[in-house]
């Protein structure tokens, strides 16, 4: 992994027009040649596979897992990976610790941040990828939501909830699934 960019702008195709009938300037259009397949006005951003891949990650071992998969995507793929930690807002039980519970989540983001490093030295001499590690303050789901939408992320990977209650109130991964927004993958 990465934290400096390395993009560079993919150059110009360089193909010569062919034209309706296929044949290059002044040849003739043979009888099994076809037309050129030509995507619709609008259709896409220019580009093909992913571009960022958004991974949530909260310290647990399943947010690692997830966090780990969307490292191998974005590599294979060629994809920016960005990381985010989405740091819990208080609750009215502890509103008053207010001060002590937001020092402990900036805390967490930066170990957070430290381990996603470490990582990225250990298998440096193996693969590289982009990576931006990301937080912001507010619910897992609304962060990585709003989160998705700001860096237009062609993919969204979590790690599946390892807290009971989530399977009667419905976990982050489901709802971002039931978002219907961007694909994605929920790793065990």
């Amino acid at each position: 992994m990465s934290n400096d960019s390395d993009a560079t702008d993919a150059p110009g195709s360089g193909t010569a027009d062919t034209g309706r009938g296929g044949a290059a300037a002044g040849g003739q259009s043979g009888a099994g040649e076809h037309e050129a397949a030509a995507a619709p006005a609008g259709f896409e951003l220019g580009t093909d596979g992913p571009g960022v891949i958004l991974a949530g990650l909260d310290g647990s071992d399943s947010s690692w897992r997830a966090t780990a998969y969307a490292a191998g995507l974005a590599r294979r793929q060629g994809a920016v990976l960005a990381v985010a930690y989405i740091q819990p807002v208080l609750g009215a039980a502890t509103a008053l610790a207010g001060a002590a519970v937001e020092e402990t989540t900036q805390e967490i983001a930066e170990e957070l941040l430290a381990a996603l490093r470490d990582a990225e030295e250990r298998v440096r001499e193996v693969w590289k990828v982009d990576w931006r590690f990301l937080t912001m303050r507010g619910d897992p789901y609304g962060g990585l939501a709003k989160l998705a939408d700001e860096l237009r992320a062609d993919a969204v990977v979590v790690g599946v909830s390892e807290q009971a209650g989530h399977k009667v109130i419905g976990s982050v991964a489901v709802r971002l699934v039931k978002a219907g927004r961007w694909p994605v993958t929920v790793v065990p």
